[in-house]
């Protein structure tokens, strides 16, 4: 199994040195959304990292947590309006990468019940979509918060 901290692929995604389907979808002070880092049953599913070294989300400093909270309500926000969704999950799991993360999963009328919630993290890989699905959602919620 790779060990995804050394190197470290949170400071490699925020430096835009490894892109992830999607790539980096917006920024804010002291966060970068991207997609995420490996496959995906859903379109549109992304992750607000730290740029910095925050294992969770009580060891960001005092300003970068104030706009945690902000800036994910903006994206799922997005997530309904641009894409469709009629639900928005946020996981905020931190067992494996050296960054604070917060998974933002949206639900469709369409998606299968036995994809909700935590579920989806064990998606088989029959029900993961292709690349350009993921990218075209990643370009449509890009749109949705540069407005």
């Amino acid at each position: 199994m790779m060990d995804v901290n050394e190197p470290c692929l949170g400071c490699a995604i925020a430096r835009g040195e490894h892109r992830p389907v999607g790539g980096i979808i917006a920024r804010a002070p002291g966060l970068v959304l991207h997609g995420i880092a490996g496959p995906s049953p859903v379109p549109g599913w992304v992750v607000i990292s730290s740029e910095q070294h925050a294992r969770a989300w009580y060891d960001l400093d005092d300003a970068t947590a104030r706009e945690l909270g902000g800036f994910a309500a903006r994206v799922m926000r997005a997530q309904r309006e641009a894409l469709g969704a009629e639900h928005a999950y946020a996981f905020a799991i931190g067992d494996v990468l050296r960054h604070c993360h917060l998974h933002l999963v949206p639900r469709y009328r369409e998606t299968p019940q036995r994809l909700w919630g935590r579920a989806v993290f064990d998606a088989p890989p029959a029900d993961h979509l292709p690349a350009e699905a993921l990218e075209a959602a990643a370009r449509k919620l890009a749109a949705a918060l540069s407005d």
